[in-house]
């Protein structure tokens, strides 16, 4: 599963809006998004990301594990 950078990269990328539009919106500079999705910009803030998600309308889903995984142990 991507990571959640690269999910929200991709959810700008592919959102209905401008990145103009998602800085408007959110405060989060046009500037700092642009890097942020062409990858020179290694991430955000918690804020701009909670700002960003919340104004594409994402939500975080946590992975049920697989069955027979154990969580934080290394099996033996």
């Amino acid at each position: 599963m991507p990571r959640l950078s690269e999910q929200l990269r991709d959810a700008i990328e592919k959102a209905d809006v401008s990145r103009y539009e998602i800085s408007k919106a959110t405060g989060v500079s046009q500037s700092t998004l642009s890097k942020f999705v062409l990858g020179t910009r290694p991430g955000l803030s918690f804020d701009a990301m909670d700002r960003v998600g919340e104004y594409l309308g994402l939500v975080i889903v946590k992975k049920q594990p697989k069955k027979g995984a154990t969580r934080g142990h290394a099996r033996q």
